[in-house]
Order: structure tokens, then sequence, then C-alpha cells
């Protein structure tokens, strides 16, 4: 039996940066400062060599993706374009799925879950200038325009890049409590008022 649950954040090449980076914030701060709550959170990929990131950051995963996973996060990017085409990456998805795990995307990642079958009638987001590929890849999807995320149960995503931040909020308070993410919140000190 595991002592920890885990959150698995998925990266490939050509992945946005803050669309893992910003949910990764929320997430490892939270699991450092309440070890309590039992949960921890992983960088995780095809296999261990190092990622470049859309805009250029290179990152190395902690663990490949066949590790004991609750929680997938599957970011955007354009690496979105050659994922969504990857049978081993949209079985892998299904298998999570289909085996109970909540399945969550931010941005494009939500093109990768619908690609996957996952998205069938249900509302989905995603970034704003995608809405058309998303409804192409599954015509069924409620597309949800107008939110910065949707929760439908054992399906989450958000809009685009900074979205999952407010998403990763929201996942700390789905899986703990509202006082909790409120105090990450503070912890991370992200209180948003646009300077422009």
């Amino acid at each position: 039996m595991r002592l920890m649950q885990t959150i698995g954040i998925y990266l490939f090449d050509r992945f946005e940066e803050l669309d893992a980076v910003g949910p990764w914030e929320v997430l490892s701060a939270w699991t450092l400062e309440h070890p309590g709550d039992g949960w921890q959170v992983q960088l995780i990929a095809d296999d261990l060599a190092p990622i470049t990131a859309a805009k250029g950051m290179a990152v190395v995963p902690h663990a490949t993706r066949d590790i004991d996973l609750d929680i997938v996060l599957v970011p955007g990017g354009v690496g979105t374009r050659t994922v969504m085409t990857d049978a081993s990456v949209l079985g892998w998805l299904r298998g999570l799925h289909a085996a109970g795990h909540l399945v969550t995307s931010v941005c494009t990642g939500a093109l990768v879950l619908a690609a996957a079958g996952l998205l069938r009638g249900r509302p989905a987001t995603t970034y704003h200038q995608s809405f058309d590929d998303l409804e192409a890849i599954e015509p069924t999807v409620a597309s949800r325009r107008d939110v910065r995320w949707v929760d439908d149960g054992d399906i989450v995503t958000s809009a685009g890049v900074s979205a999952g931040i407010d998403m990763a909020l929201h996942l700390v308070s789905r899986l703990v409590s509202v006082e909790r993410a409120r105090s990450v919140r503070d912890l991370i000190e992200y209180h948003p008022d646009p300077p422009v």
C-alpha cells in the first residue's frame, strides 16, 4: 500500500512552460507545506531524458509515466499536436481514466484528452484560440468558452496557460478544503491584479 497519493504532470517535447510549471508551483507548494495531507507531485514523461519546452526551457522529469498515479495533468503547447497522435499515450490516458483516476488538462492539453476519446459528450474548456480544433476532434464536446476551468467529476479541464494555476488551486480545494487552497494561494502570493 502506497503511503502517498501521486499527481503526475506529464511532460513532452514543446509543452507550454506555464501550463506545467504553474500547476507545479501550486501543487508542490501545497504538498511540501502540508505533507500530512498525503499527496506528492511528480514531473513524468516517456523517459528520463531532459525535455525542451515550447519556449526553450529544459526540464528533467522525476519519473516515467508508468509510475502509480492518482491524478494526471496534461499541459498544452505546440507539442500536443504530436502527442495527440501517439497511440501509446492516448491508450495510457484511457487506461488511467478507466481505472478511476482523475484526468486533467491545461490549455491545449484538452486536445489530447479529446483525441483519447475522454471528452465525448462532456463540458470542457481549452485555450481561447483552440475551441475550433477541440470541436473538430470531438464534435460532441460541450465547449465552455467563458470559464477558467471545468470540473466534470473525473475529468477537469482548464483554459490557457495561467488558468492552470486557478485549476490547480481548485484541485487543492477539492482534494482537501477551500481553506487549504486559500493558504496555498497566500503562500505563493497569487492575488491577480493585472498591471495592464
